[in-house]
């Protein structure tokens, strides 16, 4: 029996040795069996099935090995795009083709881009867009089955693009296989293998890729769902900075409301407002006026466009008093500026520096209402300051009026307001538009602050103050008030009257009276300028125009229509006395010549205009229009 043993042994060794063996080997084998012929067939065709049968459970082990490791760097997945590489590697390599590759579906475009590949050559082909509706892909995705060709050249002509074409020219591939990618409801992409040769596929490779498919596509909702996790994790925290963020301006914002609180109930002005704006907003911070004058500032130093508002800030000033809002500005080193204002009154402007931060909407109402704490006490200070005003008024007054019983308990209430009226023996009267003579006196009173009395009486501004006063500077005093109320002011000054601060009023009076009449506006006037004219004048506007005209008014348009100057020669020979002689020596002229205006003046005027009564008339005239030509040369 050895030798059927041996027999026995080489058959078994044929049939599942590790490699497969010819069917010459097994007819060996079974020859040296004593076996009839039919037997050795049968037992030749088990052999055959059986070897098969071995291969395939063999390759399956193989695809299940890769599989498996597939599986086990999904589980321990840390790059996606190293392992979705990994995988078109491995069925580059187990489904043994030319080339393998995955391409990405877009769900809103259609579009499939090719995302790895393994044994690609072309550039163009990996970098490929499949558009919607065209190539191989294209049917796998709209099937959502797998899909083979075993010639593209020869497939679908409607399904052909030539940018696809191109590219699988480019690599030389002729059959394809590609399975998809999917999720319970959308489709991922496709996994593709190629040959450059013509292969068939079998099923059990459709089913090798369509597992590394299932891999990939787990790959894919993975790394979805990571990036979506990112997504989220980066929306909640930029969530909670923003939260943060807000909180801290909530508490910024319950400093500054408790701290103006305090400040207004503590009877604090405008430097507690911008210390408190400054120390919670962590910058500088500048208050200004109505006339854009520095009256409070905190958190040095300013920034230069806080000390000078260029047209830029104006601009944005301008749409803060228009809106009531805070303004983003970032110009001259100025973040933010809040107009102070209520109803139609302005009061200035609140300007913040730049800082570490941007403000947030809630620090913006946070300044607004810092704002209007501003113009609420600006509008305090007013009442507090109006009712000041009209004491001194009522003051002044009772000082400058004759009646006795006004004057009972003057110095009493001179003295209360830190005055001693023996001392006041000079005025300053100013005449201002009705409708700015309470701001006038207001800004009047702050700015000579103790060194004068300053109130409103019979329609005018009047300061009374002591005579050695050099905070009361006419002219000075009248520049501000005219910039102030954007018109014309006139300023009468007095010397000390005998009759006291009454009689140097209704000597000052009449002065700007007569003034306002003959149209001087916008200069500084003195009484004795006006004397005696203002003594024996009507001042009368309308009336003084009137007399003006009766008088000198024919040689006035003697003149214009002649382009002469008659008027002159009148002056001259007034001034001399009506010296024909000393006219003519003081305008340089012959007597003669001098005769002959005279004789023009009387055809003008009419021959009786040198008799005395008329004559003291002219005179006056004459002297009250050169007067106005003196105050006014410009016109």
């Amino acid at each position: 029996m050895p030798d059927e043993s041996t027999a026995i042994a080489a058959l078994l060794d044929a049939a599942f040795g590790t490699d497969l063996v010819g069917p010459t080997a097994v007819s060996d084998a079974l020859d040296a069996l004593d076996v009839s012929r039919d037997e050795a067939t049968g037992l030749a065709d088990l052999v055959r099935r059986s070897q098969l049968e071995l291969s395939r459970l063999r390759r399956r082990e193989h695809e299940l090995t890769a599989l498996f490791s597939s599986a086990r760097e999904l589980a321990e997945l840390r790059d996606s795009d190293a392992v979705l590489a990994r995988l078109v590697q491995r069925a580059h390599e187990m489904m043994n083709v030319d080339v393998a590759y995955l391409s990405e579906f877009d769900v809103d475009t259609r579009e499939l881009r090719v995302r790895e590949t393994s044994g690609s050559v072309s550039g163009s082909f990996r970098s490929l867009l499949v558009p919607p509706g065209r190539g191989l892909a294209s049917v796998v995705v709209e099937t959502r089955a797998a899909q083979w060709v075993d010639d593209y050249s020869s497939y679908a002509a409607d399904r052909h693009d030539s940018g696809v074409d191109d590219a699988v020219a480019a690599e030389g591939l002729v059959s394809l296989l590609g399975v998809p990618m999917l999720t319970s409801d959308d489709v991922l992409g496709v996994l593709f293998v190629a040959n450059r040769e013509r292969k068939a596929f079998s099923p059990d490779e459709v089913a090798l890729l369509s597992g590394l498919a299932d891999h990939a596509s787990i790959i894919l909702q993975t790394t979805q769902m990571l990036r979506e996790l990112r997504e989220s994790e980066a929306a909640s925290r930029r969530a909670l900075d923003r939260l943060t963020a807000t909180l801290a301006e909530r508490d910024r914002a319950n400093t500054v409301h408790q701290d103006l609180v305090q400040a207004v109930l503590a009877g604090g002005g405008w430097a507690s407002v911008a210390e408190t704006l400054a120390t919670a907003l962590h910058r500088s911070v500048a208050i200004l006026d109505a006339n854009d004058q520095i009256i409070a500032a905190a958190g040095l130093p300013l920034a230069p466009g806080m000390l000078e508002i260029a047209e830029p800030l104006r601009t944005a000033l301008a749409e803060s008093r228009r809106s009531g809002h805070c303004v983003i500005t970032d110009r001259d080193g100025v973040h933010a500026i809040a107009a102070l204002t209520a109803g139609k009154r302005h009061f200035g402007a609140i300007l913040l520096g730049e800082g570490a931060f941007s403000f947030g909407a809630v620090d913006l109402r946070t300044v607004e209402r810092a704002a209007q704490v501003g113009a609420l006490l600006e509008l305090q200070h007013e009442a507090a300051s109006g009712a000041d005003q009209r004491i001194r008024s009522e003051l002044l007054a009772d000082l400058l009026d004759d009646v006795p019983e006004r004057r009972a308990d003057v110095e009493r209430r001179a003295r209360r307001l830190g005055f001693d009226v023996r001392a006041l023996e000079s005025l300053l009267v100013l005449v201002v538009p009705a409708e700015h003579q309470a701001a006038a006196a207001q800004v009047l009173s702050r700015q000579l602050d103790e060194h004068a009395l300053v109130g409103e009486y019979r329609g005018f501004v009047i300061a009374a103050h002591t005579r050695e006063n050099a905070q009361v500077e006419p002219e000075s005093v009248r520049g501000s008030l005219s910039k102030l109320v954007g018109a014309p002011v006139i300023a009468v000054t007095s010397p000390a009257a005998p009759g006291g601060l009454a009689g140097s009023f209704r000597a000052t009076m009449r002065t700007a009276r007569l003034a306002t009449a003959l149209g001087v506006a916008d200069t500084t006037v003195r009484v004795e300028d006006f004397l005696p004219y203002s003594a024996i004048l009507d001042t009368d506007a309308q009336g003084l125009t009137a007399f003006l005209d009766e008088t000198i008014g024919p040689v006035r348009r003697y003149d214009s229509e002649r382009n002469a100057d008659l008027l002159g020669t009148l002056r001259a020979f007034v001034r001399n006395g009506g010296s024909p002689t000393r006219t003519a020596r003081a305008l340089n002229f012959h007597t003669n010549t001098i005769l002959q205006r005279l004789e023009r003046l009387d055809h003008v005027l009419g021959a009786s205009w040198r008799d005395d009564e008329r004559f003291f008339r002219l005179g006056i005239a004459v002297r009250l229009d050169e007067l106005r030509a003196r105050l006014q040369p410009d016109d």
